[in-house]
């Protein structure tokens, strides 16, 4: 019998939420696509994400560089480093966060990651993806960039290249796809679909009067722990 080789496929985001470490976590290899477009203008989870500040939903936003001409793929995409970002993303989690039980385990972790000096976008968010996976206890090596492989063609035609290329059978993907991919090109390749399906677990937010859902795993990891993180809404 051939064995089913389960691929995910995402972008490298900014601090990802929870359900972008469960799709690692039920997969055999996770494909960050840092071989794609970037958007010239507009909002994208590579470069921002959402966490609590005085008891509201606000953004983290690292600043990049978008006045080049043409297109850039993710991989290209520079940091703009010409500003403090850093130390006021690092202070607006420390006053955001005090309270937090896990607070004085998790900011130092925040800290570091924050502190990587690399101008290079894609590299900033992988290693923050793979130090917040061994801190789950995850294992980092399932990882694979998309500018590793050899693939081609664009939208659907271009994740079953990738799927393909690392010798995958099965492609597990997000709530959201069914809005863009085209689910009858995998069943034409041979490759079964699987929808994640993933239920946003509800858990104590220390700063908040209702519970906001679909913020940073740095909200979760300071609430909980990464050990209740890695148990309840990992794995």
């Amino acid at each position: 019998m051939t064995e089913n080789v389960i691929v995910a496929i995402h972008q490298p985001n900014f601090f990802p939420w929870f359900g972008f470490f469960n799709k690692i976590a039920r997969s055999n290899l996770f494909i960050l696509m840092d071989n794609v477009q970037y958007p010239k203008t507009g909002g994208t989870w590579t470069n921002r994400v959402a966490i609590i500040i005085d008891g509201q939903k606000h953004w983290l936003t690292v600043p990049v560089i978008r006045s080049f001409h043409g297109t850039q793929l993710v991989r290209e995409i520079q940091i703009n480093n010409s500003t403090p970002w850093r130390q006021k993303m690092l202070k607006t989690i420390q006053v955001s966060y005090p309270q937090a039980p896990f607070f004085e385990e998790i900011f130092p972790v925040i800290d570091k990651l924050v502190n990587n000096q690399t101008s290079s976008l894609a590299d900033f968010n992988v290693h923050s993806i793979q130090q917040i996976m061994n801190l789950l206890h995850m294992d980092a090596s399932k990882l694979v960039l998309g500018s590793t492989l050899e693939s081609n063609g664009k939208a659907t035609d271009l994740l079953i290249s990738m799927i393909k290329s690392v010798g995958g059978t099965s492609y597990l993907c997000g709530g959201g796809a069914s809005s863009y991919q085209e689910d009858q090109l995998f069943d034409h390749a041979g490759i079964q679909l699987i929808y994640q399906n993933y239920q946003h677990p509800v858990y104590p937010q220390k700063n908040t009067k209702e519970f906001v859902p679909g913020l940073s795993i740095i909200d979760a990891l300071m609430n909980v722990g990464p050990d209740e993180v890695a148990k309840r809404f990992v794995q």
